[in-house]
């Protein structure tokens, strides 16, 4: 590679890693009230399996766990999928997410983030990268993820896509 090329992927890597490094400490430190007056309650973390984009798009597994704000130290594990119907090339190997939790009350049920979440994708990714995700529902109705989250992954990928991510409560 020249130099010019070398220097060009090493500030995109800086700037990927310092990009997902703020998201994840915005997410954490997030107001407790959202512009809903939602309470946050916590935050989900998920590992996203790699994969291959086929161009129309691609299926992931995902393992969440989310983490009660509460001094009880609440956890609870979900399994699903992500699916991105549209504009996917390329490769992950792995990717991490992190989503902001809010309820109406300060209160929090066992598989209560149970469901299915659709929306929309943007990612960009040369050695680390980073996307965004906007998604929307869940079957209680009552409790919703932050609206906007951000995606650290590692590969080679572009994506603009429709996006669907259903949750699973383990037990």
């Amino acid at each position: 590679m020249n130099k010019p090329a070398l220097a060009l992927l090493s500030t995109i890597l800086t700037l990927a890693g310092a990009t997902a490094a703020s998201a994840a400490d915005l997410i954490t430190n997030y107001p407790e009230q959202d512009e809903r007056n939602r309470v946050k309650i916590g935050y989900l973390t998920c590992d996203i399996g790699g994969g291959v984009g086929y161009v129309l798009g691609s299926a992931k597994e995902i393992d969440c766990v989310f983490h009660s704000s509460s001094s009880g130290a609440l956890s609870d594990h979900y399994s699903g999928a992500v699916r991105k119907f549209g504009v996917d090339l390329g490769f992950t190997t792995r990717s991490r997410l992190v989503w902001a939790v809010f309820a109406p009350t300060a209160g929090y049920h066992r598989g209560s983030l149970s469901g299915l979440y659709q929306g929309a994708t943007a990612e960009a990714t040369i050695g680390a990268g980073v996307g965004a995700n906007i998604l929307f529902g869940g079957t209680s109705g009552s409790i919703h993820l932050q609206t906007v989250s951000v995606t650290g992954q590692l590969g080679l990928n572009i994506a603009a896509s429709g996006t669907s991510m259903t949750l699973n409560a383990l037990n």
